[in-house]
C-alpha cells in the first residue's frame, strides 16, 4: 500500500512561515530587502573583480568564484521562499524537489571546497611569497576552481540520492521554505536509519575534508606570521587572512550545526529559523565582510562608483 501511494503521488508542498499569520508579509519585506542586497553586493563583487586588473590575481579570482556559488545557491531558494510568503503555502513536485535539493546542496558544497582553496592561497602567498606566482599559475587555479564545482556537484548529486531513492508515502507537507535533507528525509518512509547515516557520512567528508585543509593552511600560516619579527609585519599579513577567516567561522559554524547533529536534536520549527541563517545571512556577509576588511576591493569600489558618477555626470 505504502509503495502505492509512493509512485502514484508526486509533490510536496511547503508549509513555509504560515504559522507567523499577518507577520509574513514583514517578513517578506524584510528577506526581500536582504536579498536585494545579498544578490546585488554578490555581483557587483563579481563584475568589479572581472573589470578592475587590479584584482585579477588568484585571491580575488576564488573570491568572484565563491561570489557565483553563493549567487546560485540563493537563486535556487530565496525566490519560492519569497513567494510562499506573499502566496502562502506551495507546492513542489517531486523532480523539482530533488532537484532544488541537488543544486543547494551541490553550492553548499562548492562553497566549502572554495574556502578551503583560498585558505591554500593565503598559505601559499604568506609561507611561500617567492613561489607564489609559480604555484598558483592560471592552470592550477582553473585545476582548483574546476575541482571544487565538480566534487560539489558529486557531493550534491550523492545526497540527494541517499534520500530519494526512499519511498514518500505518508504526509507531503514540508515544514520547511525549501527541500532541505533534514524535513525531506522526515517524510520518507520505511527505515529511514541507512539514509541518515549516509547523509551524516557524506556532510562529515565534506566539512572535515575541506576545514582540514583550512586548518592545516592556517596552522603553517600562524607559525610563519609568529617568525615575522616586526608587529607591523604580523598585523599586515594576518590582515590579508582576516576576511577569510571571518567567513570560513560563519560558513562552517552554521553548517556543522544543521548537519552534524544527532537526530534527537533536530527541531523543524526552530531549524527552519536557523536555515534562515545560512540561506539569507550568510550569502550577504561574504560581499560584506570583503568589502569593510580588504583596502583592495574598497579601492576597487570606490573607483567603480567614481566612474559611474562620471558616467552618469
Amino acid at each position: 500500500m505504502g509503495q502505492t501511494n509512493a509512485t502514484t503521488w508526486r509533490g510536496f508542498v511547503f508549509l513555509g512561515f504560515s504559522g507567523f499569520g499577518e507577520l509574513q508579509l514583514l517578513l517578506f519585506a524584510l528577506f526581500f530587502s536582504l536579498y536585494l542586497v545579498t544578490l546585488t553586493s554578490n555581483v557587483f563583487i563579481i563584475v568589479v573583480i572581472r573589470l578592475d586588473s587590479h584584482l585579477h590575481t588568484p585571491m580575488y579570482l576564488l573570491l568572484s568564484f565563491l561570489s557565483f556559488s553563493e549567487t546560485c545557491y540563493t537563486l535556487g531558494i530565496i525566490p519560492k521562499m519569497l513567494s510562499s510568503l506573499v502566496m502562502g503555502r506551495q507546492a513542489i513536485s517531486y523532480e523539482g524537489c530533488a532537484a532544488q535539493m541537488f543544486f543547494s546542496a551541490s553550492w553548499a558544497c562548492t562553497n566549502c571546497f572554495l574556502l578551503a582553496a583560498m585558505g591554500f592561497d593565503r598559505y601559499v602567498a604568506i609561507c611561500a611569497p617567492l613561489h607564489y606566482a609559480s604555484r598558483m599559475d592560471p592552470p592550477f587555479c582553473a585545476r582548483l576552481v574546476g575541482t571544487s564545482f565538480l566534487s560539489g556537484y558529486l557531493f550534491g548529486l550523492g545526497m540527494t540520492l541517499v534520500i530519494f531513492h526512499l519511498p514518500f508515502c505518508g504526509s507531503h507537507e514540508i515544514q520547511h521554505f525549501f527541500c532541505d535533507t533534514p524535513p525531506v528525509l522526515s517524510l520518507a518512509c520505511g527505515d529511514t536509519g541507512p539514509s541518515e547515516l549516509g547523509i551524516l557520512i557524506l556532510s562529515l567528508l565534506v566539512l572535515l575534508v575541506s576545514f582540514s585543509f583550512i586548518t592545516i593552511s592556517y596552522v603553517y600560516i600562524l607559525a610563519a606570521i609568529l617568525r615575522i619579527p616586526s608587529t607591523e609585519g604580523r598585523k599586515k599579513a594576518f590582515s590579508t587572512c582576516a576576511s577569510h577567516l571571518t567567513v570560513v567561522t560563519i560558513h562552517y559554524g552554521c553548517a556543522s550545526f544543521m548537519y552534524l547533529r544527532p537526530k534527537a536534536s533536530y527541531s523543524l520549527e526552530r531549524d527552519q529559523l536557523i536555515a534562515v541563517t545560512y540561506t539569507v545571512v550568510t550569502p550577504l556577509l561574504n560581499p560584506i565582510v570583503y568589502s569593510l576588511r580588504n583596502r583592495a576591493v574598497q579601492t576597487a569600489l570606490r573607483s567603480a562608483f567614481r566612474g559611474r558618477l562620471l558616467g552618469a555626470g
